[in-house]
């Protein structure tokens, strides 16, 4: 009885020095804008910290630079049918199913790459990141990445600077937002590739990436500790199909993009993917708000 309550208030007293850093670091923040108070939680001030080991001077330079970045990048502006095209062959999509934490799953897949621009590429990578940090379930910080390497090759593979460019936005800019990465199947090839980019890694981001192989049984252990198997893809090793539906996904963006902009208040009207490469013109109904991305 004793060793559980010095337990309790030992955890108690934790998360108060937690809510103090918090509340510091919102101090030093100063005045913020309107969407940088919107983006800046509780949540999202506490993520930062964890991020910079709960050094309020570094956890503020690293969101101050996220807040410029966010200020010039304007990630929650950009629309699905600005970055439909790159999504034509289905290479990033957002799940529909979750972990078994209940977090949102984005599906990669590099060997359907299907474009040569990399500041359209970055910008269809952000746009998910957002959307699945839009999808998130109450309670829910992180998400979990499925990266099926099936066609991947030297004549397909992303740019290094491409990649650079990727790591340096979800390190620097979406903290703490990535809790697992699976890299299935991955081909010999990639060990040379994975070398130069595991140098822009820090050492928290790498102990989260987990390579897994179809036919290693610890590798089948570890997806089913982390996915209900019926409902993970076969590609990953699990009972499900997956069929990346162009059309459909644009319609489920599209009505995203709406919840998006009532989110932040930008007062659109609901949006028209109506170019050559979204394959579906929609004008979708508003959806309840999801929880903020932050």
């Amino acid at each position: 009885m004793f060793r559980r309550k010095h337990s309790q208030n030992h955890q108690e007293n934790g998360l108060a020095e937690q809510e103090a850093k918090v509340s510091e670091l919102r101090s030093a923040l100063g005045p913020l804008s309107d969407r940088s108070v919107k983006y800046c939680t509780d949540a999202c001030l506490k993520r930062y910290l964890i991020a910079r080991n709960w050094n309020v001077d570094k956890a503020k330079k690293m969101l101050e630079e996220t807040l410029k970045w966010r200020a010039t990048y304007k990630p929650e502006e950009i629309r699905w049918h600005e970055v439909a095209h790159e999504g034509e062959t289905g290479k990033v999509s957002r799940a529909d199913f979750h972990d078994r934490s209940g977090r949102t799953v984005l599906i990669m897949r590099p060997g359907m790459q299907n474009t040569t621009c990399a500041e359209d590429n970055v910008r269809h990578l952000v746009y998910l990141i957002e959307n699945g940090i839009l999808n998130l379930g109450e309670g829910q910080e992180q998400m979990s990445w499925l990266i099926d390497f099936t066609g991947w090759g030297l004549s397909v593979k992303v740019p290094i600077k491409t990649a650079r460019e990727c790591i340096n936005i979800l390190q620097n800019h979406y903290p703490e937002r990535l809790a697992v990465a699976f890299l299935y199947n991955p081909p010999r090839i990639f060990e040379a590739f994975w070398k130069v980019v595991k140098f822009f890694l820090d050492p928290i981001t790498i102990q989260k990436v987990k390579f897994v192989y179809p036919k290693k049984e610890d590798s089948f252990e570890l997806m089913k500790s982390f996915f209900d198997v019926d409902n993970l893809p076969n590609e990953f090793g699990g009972k499900a199909t997956l069929t990346y539906d162009h059309e459909e996904f644009s319609r489920l963006m599209a009505q995203d993009d709406v919840k998006t902009a009532k989110f932040w208040g930008l007062d659109e009207k609901p949006s028209h993917i109506a170019n050559s490469h979204s394959g579906a013109q929609v004008a979708p109904e508003p959806t309840p708000l999801a929880l903020p991305a932050s």
